[in-house]
């Protein structure tokens, strides 16, 4: 069992863009950040549930694969499921439609906890007020031995990190320059300080 962060940057280390509108809640950033990811032959048929076959393979979707693999439980902060626009909103149920791709327990944190939610496919949403390692502790009670994924957003991500919870990052580099919003590194010499050196008080795997 692992602990196991996978995100994409831009090449000046940003996780989050800045330039939604009303009518662009995403923002053309967020698609040039994520387009490798979203192009791919798993990514459309996990997340989008399209039986086409159509999509990317390669490097891409290899990454893509390993990303669902062997992930036994997840943990999101209140924004990545969506509690910051519909905070209000008793009968939200998250971004992704009827049938989430993570067919997990999936642990929100957030201020205001509410009722479980059971989606179909085999996921079901835990909101609770947890610090990082209370929240990871029901995680892996919950995980069967398999791994435990932090899925974000960019804030949640870095808390883990910071408090020496992760064993496993994997940061996938897209080619562009966002200049704004939340950067992975800043802050974080003393994670990388840490993580570097002999004993390590907590195994940290890096990949690019």
């Amino acid at each position: 069992m692992s602990v196991r962060v996978d995100l994409n940057i831009s090449l000046d280390g940003f996780m989050t863009t800045t330039d939604q509108t009303p009518d662009d809640p995403m923002g053309e950033d967020w698609s040039r950040l994520t387009e490798a990811y979203v192009s791919t032959k798993t990514f459309r048929s996990r997340v989008l549930h399209d039986t086409s076959g159509e999509g990317t393979t390669g490097v891409d979707d290899r990454y893509a694969e390993a990303y669902f693999a062997e992930v036994g439980a997840e943990i999101m902060g209140a924004g990545m499921f969506g509690l910051h626009n519909f905070p209000d909103d008793p009968d939200w149920r998250g971004w992704w439609g009827d049938e989430p791709p993570f067919r997990t327990p999936v642990f929100v944190l957030t201020h205001t906890p509410r009722p479980s939610l059971e989606m179909a496919g085999g996921t079901t949403f835990h909101f609770l007020s947890a610090t990082p390692a209370e929240a990871l502790e029901r995680a892996v009670e919950v995980a069967e031995g398999k791994d435990v994924r932090i899925g974000g957003g960019a804030t949640v991500v870095r808390d883990f990190l910071q408090a020496g919870l992760v064993d496993h990052l994997h940061v996938a580099i897209a080619p562009i320059l966002l200049g704004r919003g939340i950067n992975l590194w800043d802050g974080m010499r003393a994670w990388t300080r840490a993580t570097t050196s002999w004993p390590r008080p907590h195994p940290v795997g890096r990949s690019t």
